[in-house]
């Protein structure tokens, strides 16, 4: 009886301690399509982009062109001239890959000008989500759009409305 009794206690216990835990869901992707700072600057980096990456697929043309006359010339170059018009043609393609890395690599300037353009907009939706988990008493806020394992999640503990609302962005 003891032992059905203790077990009973600890049972209610945890359900209790489970309980007690509050927590809400976002939708950082709708929160972030509803904002148009972020929109505009999703567009800058876009043709940012562009802009490099035609610089880079420029300099790849061009190494393709320096070979294909290289090939075209081949028979009438001496060793001397075959292998100063390969080196030239190897430049050129590693010139191409130091700009790619230059503009899209792991620390490149792509990357560098992203987290400047978007961390004042995470932010300022981290400083609001945070304003509300406090003001409500949260422990937990999930992003659903990555949350992967999230089946279903009833729209009652959605906050996302309410941060677009803190940001000064009404739905």
């Amino acid at each position: 009886m003891k032992k059905f009794f203790l077990a009973s206690c600890l049972v209610l216990f945890c359900a209790l301690a489970a309980n007690a835990q509050k927590y809400a869901l976002v939708d950082m992707e709708y929160i972030l399509k509803n904002i148009p700072s972020y929109e505009m600057t999703n567009e800058q980096l876009s043709q940012i982009s562009q802009k490099w990456q035609n610089e880079v697929e420029a300099l790849q043309q061009e190494a393709q062109n320096m070979y294909k006359n290289y090939q075209s010339d081949l028979v009438f170059l001496s060793d001397e001239m075959k292998s100063k018009r390969e080196e030239e043609i190897v430049q050129k393609e590693q010139e191409a890959q130091d700009l790619k890395r230059k503009y899209f690599g792991a620390d490149g300037e792509l990357y560098k000008r992203r987290q400047t353009l978007m961390k004042p907009i995470q932010d300022e939706i981290y400083n609001a989500v945070k304003e509300i988990a406090d003001d409500r008493g949260y422990q937990i806020v999930i992003d659903r759009a990555s949350a992967m394992s999230i089946i279903y999640a009833s729209p009652k503990i959605d906050i996302s409305n309410e941060v677009l609302s803190k940001l000064g962005y009404s739905n």
